[in-house]
């Protein structure tokens, strides 16, 4: 064919591989239309809602196309947020009473302290954070950070709201009771 038409073998497999293939061009629409789709859901959606979503339109190609295009595309859905409870109100330990009745108002300095533990992720994982705050001024005077919930990490909160602050006798120290 290369001696009928007058081109080299090299010239014409260079041709051959410029041209893009129906397969390529197919693709290059259906990775536009899974953006689309991939930008309406936020990010939320992977490849099976994205297929889903396709096949309603008429739209038939497989999950693992879908998925292969998404991957090549850099698209992956955002994970939901998993829930953690940080307070454990149901156990046998002694609780303080409720000394505040929901009224957080301190007149003075060091009168009065709150405590609460929350998570944060972070790139070694799930951390834990207590902190504990002088409701007067609402700063922050105490905190600890560890990867486990335990009393430990409230104790070395407290501690260390105690050392930098070093309150008078009568201080009320409210939490939400749990077992830490």
């Amino acid at each position: 064919m290369c001696k009928v038409l007058g081109a080299s073998p090299s010239a014409y497999y260079e041709w051959e591989r410029e041209q893009e293939s129906a397969r390529e061009r197919q693709d290059g629409e259906l990775v536009r239309l899974i953006r689309e789709l991939f930008a309406q859901s936020r990010g939320r959606y992977g490849a099976p809602r994205i297929h889903r979503e396709l096949a309603k339109r008429g739209i038939h190609v497989s999950r693992k196309r879908v998925a292969r295009l998404m991957r090549e595309a850099g698209l992956k859905a955002k994970g939901a947020r998993k829930y953690k409870a940080t307070t454990d109100s149901n156990h046998a330990l002694p609780v303080a009473p409720n000394l505040l009745g929901q009224q957080f108002h301190a007149d003075k300095p060091n009168a009065l302290w709150v405590s609460e533990i929350t998570y944060l992720w972070t790139m070694q994982g799930w951390m834990y954070l207590a902190v504990i705050i002088d409701l007067f001024s609402r700063k922050v005077v105490g905190w600890s950070l560890k990867e486990r919930m335990t009393a430990e990490l409230a104790c070395e909160a407290l501690d260390a709201a105690v050392r930098l602050r070093r309150p008078p006798a009568g201080l009320v120290f409210h939490s939400d009771r749990g077992s830490q």
